[in-house]
């Protein structure tokens, strides 16, 4: 007996045998090319706690990118060029590391949390992997190539107004502008962008803390780590402990469930079981092929493995286009990311059925306290 879905995307039984689904290996894939193998060995050497021959050798590229970095920052911390104020508050949320630390989760967390607490957040970000960098405005409608895959899934999940740009302070006036009801800004990542002033900063780290301790590319830091936090700033950990000497509060990411892309597009709620068993009724034990356009999809299979799913895992470029789609025709089942189910349309996909497993990312209690305090000093009263 196999199953499949009827038209209204339930799993049903049927008797009529098939035979078994195949699922083309990850291994299928092109090989990857000297620049990719060469950028994996370096990021092989950012494993901490403290940095081994191999990073050495790479150090004096770190002395001279921390050496460019304070050249940047220079005329700013010398009072030569001031920083631009954006119209209402601004927390910045980022990480000092480079790769994936949860930083687009915790930004959704961040304007939820604010709106519980009576802000009116907005968000602005410079939309990596996006064509052009005017400033423009997130809408549901606009493609992912155009305002970047973070950004638009900031907005979709949160509905909150959001605006990208590579001039950051245009795109916090622009936003204001059309917006008058935001009364805060959340600068999705920022740490090192000095021209625009931010008030408060959220520090945003995983498991692999400060990795080595070394700045890039000899280790995983795009600034040195503080001795203590700064004015005005928090730590906060996408992993059960702190992972750096820092004092900070902890969250968790878990996979809340999976639907069919085109309910993830609607807006369906996911279903009350998270929609896992479904899936599986579907698969009827064979492995499916999980695609992950992540700077870090290693932590995304392993939640689907935790979930009792074969897995054929396919890792991609962070930000991949999707365009052409990077799976065989004939792939019955996919599941993948938010993040790359932004850039995929239900009517794009072919006779594959995409799963999109959604990630939500839960901070402890004490964390809601902590933002509260850290942006109170800027509230106006009414």
């Amino acid at each position: 007996m196999t199953r499949r879905a009827d038209q209204r995307g339930a799993a049903v039984a049927v008797s009529t045998p098939s035979p078994p689904r195949a699922v083309a290996p990850a291994a299928a894939a092109a090989p990857v090319p000297l620049s990719g193998r060469l950028a994996a060995w370096v990021v092989a050497q950012w494993a901490g706690p403290r940095p081994g021959w191999r990073a050495r050798l790479l150090q004096p590229l770190s002395w001279l990118y921390r050496a460019l970095a304070a050249l940047h920052a220079l005329p700013y911390r010398r009072g030569w060029r001031a920083a631009q104020r954006a119209p209402v508050p601004l927390l910045v949320v980022g990480n000092l590391v480079a790769g994936g630390a949860g930083k687009t989760p915790t930004v959704m967390a961040v304007v939820e949390l604010l709106r519980a607490q009576g802000w009116t957040p907005g968000v602005v970000s410079r939309g990596h992997g996006r064509r052009g960098h005017a400033v423009q405005a997130v809408a549901r409608t606009t493609p992912a190539a155009e305002v970047g895959d973070e950004p638009l899934l900031i907005h979709l999940r949160t509905g909150a107004p959001v605006v990208v740009g590579a001039d950051r302070a245009a795109a916090a006036r622009a936003l204001c502008a059309a917006h008058p009801a935001v009364d805060i800004l959340v600068a999705d990542d920022g740490l090192q962008h000095h021209r625009l002033h931010r008030d408060a900063a959220l520090l945003v780290f995983d498991d692999r803390g400060a990795g080595n301790g070394l700045c890039l590319p000899a280790g995983p830091l795009r600034e040195p780590l503080p001795a203590t936090l700064p004015p005005h700033t928090l730590a906060l950990y996408n992993a059960p402990r702190a992972s750096t000497p820092l004092p900070g509060l902890t969250g968790t990411r878990r996979l809340a469930g999976v639907q069919p892309l085109a309910d993830w597009w609607a807006g369906a709620p996911l279903p009350a079981d998270g929609g896992w068993d479904a899936l599986r009724a579907r698969l009827d034990g064979a492995p499916v092929l999980a695609a992950a356009g992540l700077a870090r999809p290693e932590p995304f299979f392993a939640q689907l493995r935790a979930q009792g799913l074969a897995l054929a895992p396919l890792p991609l470029a962070d930000h991949h286009p999707f365009h052409p789609l990077p799976w065989p025709p004939a792939t019955p089942d996919v599941v993948l990311t938010e993040k790359d189910a932004v850039k995929l349309r239900p009517d794009a996909v072919g006779g594959t059925r995409v799963w999109v497993a959604r990630l939500d990312f839960r901070p402890e209690p004490a964390f809601a306290g902590a933002l509260r305090a850290l942006c109170a000093p800027f509230k106006k009263t009414p």
